[in-house]
């Protein structure tokens, strides 16, 4: 089990560095003109709203994570990371403690406008839209698949990349690449399906299916490079394989156990959200980390 300081940080609050944004998980910061500084919080979202109630040694997990397959993925796709010590960029010692194993410095991209969203599995927003076309995001799929059934091969289906506090929307691949651009809409697909494949082969050999999963890009020098988060339990769905039965909603390591109880409470996924029950917040942290562990075969330090 990866050991738990059971410590929370909702936002991270430098003063040495001056703060950019503050998305959904992470705040950045900059770092002169080219680097970023990305801190991951403990901040939790679901349904594109971030929940009031922090998930101890989430941002954590979800740095070491991400950097795992960021270097597992180097050879199919450049990311953003920059071999950097925090300790060059984030001067106050206290500061530095409290962002310590939750922040990276990165190269400074101009993010594109699309999320870009793989599936291997019929789930989610997918299921629902097979259900009324038998279509997901313009991509026809066979007649008679089940809830959570595996496709016949993974499909790139692209979302909007809305503010925090707003919904993403599914779009179609046209719609995408006339947000970005054909020829970047067509790199971006091309990388996201290569890295999916990547990953799911090898979490198979670990118990664990991903169903599907969500990757950013930016640009550097006309080239399309990873950001943000790579395969987490925030931006994909994990599985447990020992459990997984086609037709019914699966044993998962994500933030799924959060989504079903903000469903059962009734609440319409519109700010505010509700405080979280500890069982959920439980439930939760133990998920991200049997994933990570799972996943690295490593105790988070």
């Amino acid at each position: 089990m990866v050991p738990m300081s059971g410590e929370t940080l909702f936002e991270s609050k430098l003063s040495s560095l001056p703060l950019l944004r503050q998305g959904k998980v992470r705040d950045v910061y900059a770092v002169g003109g080219d680097k970023l500084l990305i801190v991951a919080t403990d901040r939790l979202s679901a349904f594109d709203v971030v929940l009031p109630t922090p998930i101890p040694d989430k941002g954590r997990i979800l740095t070491a994570l991400s950097n795992f397959w960021f270097a597992r993925t180097a050879s199919l796709m450049p990311n953003h990371l920059l071999d950097i010590p925090i300790e060059d960029v984030v001067t106050d010692k206290a500061e530095r403690a409290r962002v310590a194993g939750r922040a990276v410095v990165t190269r400074r991209l101009k993010p594109l406008a699309i999320e870009a969203i793989v599936r291997g599995f019929l789930v989610g927003s997918g299921w629902k839209d097979y259900q009324a076309s038998g279509e997901v995001c313009g991509v026809k799929l066979p007649n008679g698949l089940q809830l959570a059934a595996q496709l016949p091969e993974p499909i790139f289906t692209p979302s909007t990349k809305a503010e925090v506090g707003a919904h993403d929307e599914n779009i179609d691949f046209a719609a995408a690449a006339g947000l970005v651009g054909r020829a970047n809409a067509e790199k971006v697909r091309e990388a996201s399906l290569r890295i999916y494949k990547e990953a799911r082969d090898f979490a198979a050999t670990r118990g664990i299916v991903i169903a599907d999963t969500k990757m950013e890009y930016g640009m550097v020098n006309d080239g399309v490079t990873l950001i943000d988060e790579l395969l987490t339990p925030d931006s994909s769905r994990f599985w447990a394989a020992s459990g997984y039965v086609v037709g019914r909603s699966q044993p998962s390591y994500d933030k799924q156990p959060v989504r079903d109880w903000l469903i059962e409470l009734g609440w319409d996924k519109n700010p505010p959200a509700p405080m979280l029950s500890e069982e959920a917040i439980q439930q939760t942290t133990e998920r991200y980390c049997q994933a990570y562990q799972r996943l690295t075969g490593k105790s988070l330090t």
